[in-house]
């Protein structure tokens, strides 16, 4: 008998990226909690993905993201991480994408 887990996790597609950013209108720490809040709690509710500051803490000016999604479909997983990049790059003019990693795990 197959186990439970074993038949489900094999149609589970991981996408995972981070993000360095560069927020130049940030003026203090305080500015830049506010401003990355903002982008992530706006791109976690828009297209369901778990995302967080997760390096730079003490920079200003920098800040790097931590996306990652899950799905059935790989293309899927890769769709919704570009979707994420370009809603970042067309919504925050000012913010510059300086780094990006991205890799999908099936």
């Amino acid at each position: 008998m197959e186990s439970f887990w074993a038949a489900d996790w094999a149609f589970v597609n991981i996408g995972v990226c981070r993000l360095k950013i560069h927020i130049p209108g940030s003026q203090s720490l305080k500015d830049k909690r506010s401003i990355v809040k903002s982008i992530t709690s706006r791109l976690q509710k828009q297209f369901n993905i778990s995302i967080a500051e997760v390096d730079d803490h003490d920079l200003w000016q920098i800040a790097t993201i931590g996306i990652a999604c899950v799905s059935n479909h790989n293309y899927r997983v890769d769709e919704v991480i570009n979707s994420v990049i370009s809603t970042i790059e067309h919504d925050y003019p000012t913010i510059e994408i300086i780094e990006k990693e991205m890799d999908t795990y099936s």
